[in-house]
């Protein structure tokens, strides 16, 4: 196994004007039409004043710096993998029409555990802070041919105690 892929302190940028088109289509992939995101009639009488983007479309945002942190990684044998977003807050409204702006920086990491947690934050075309995140990656070793399911290390796959997975 080589070295570590990432290092304390590197950073990936993402930024994008978020549009009608994307809230929208992330509302009919989700089927997430709540008013918020869908009625800017309605909208405009609360103290958001339109339509805001769904919270969700932007943690998507913050996945697209996990993918740049992750580029190339696959060569060494291992496969990259999200194992969640921890202490996610929306502190304001994205509003359609936005420029947000995510800086995922690396915060943390465990060589011994194949394990990275970057520190996400996501800011507005006014420079306000309107998300942040914590985001913890994983690397796990390439599945053999013929697996369809490998153990990442350190995780527990099983259902918790008197919990059952659902029947397939």
């Amino acid at each position: 196994m080589q070295d570590f892929h990432l290092k304390v302190g590197d950073v990936f940028r993402f930024a994008k004007t978020v549009g009608e088109s994307d809230v929208y289509l992330f509302a009919g992939i989700t089927g997430d039409l709540s008013p918020n995101h869908v009625d800017e009639q309605e909208m405009a009488r609360t103290a958001y004043g339109g339509r805001i983007a769904h919270g969700a479309l932007i943690v998507g945002y913050m996945s697209a710096c996990s993918t740049m942190a992750t580029a190339g990684a696959r060569a060494g044998g291992e496969t990259p993998v999200s194992l969640g977003y921890d202490r996610i807050r929306f502190l304001r409204a994205v509003r359609i029409g936005d420029t947000i702006r995510v800086v995922y920086r690396v915060a943390e990491i465990d060589p011994a555990r194949r394990r990275a947690v970057a520190d996400v934050r996501v800011t507005n075309q006014r420079d306000e802070l309107v998300a942040v995140a914590a985001h913890i990656l994983q690397w796990t070793p390439a599945p053999l041919a013929g697996d369809t399911q490998i153990q990442p290390p350190g995780v527990d796959l099983a259902p918790p105690v008197g919990h059952s997975r659902p029947a397939d």
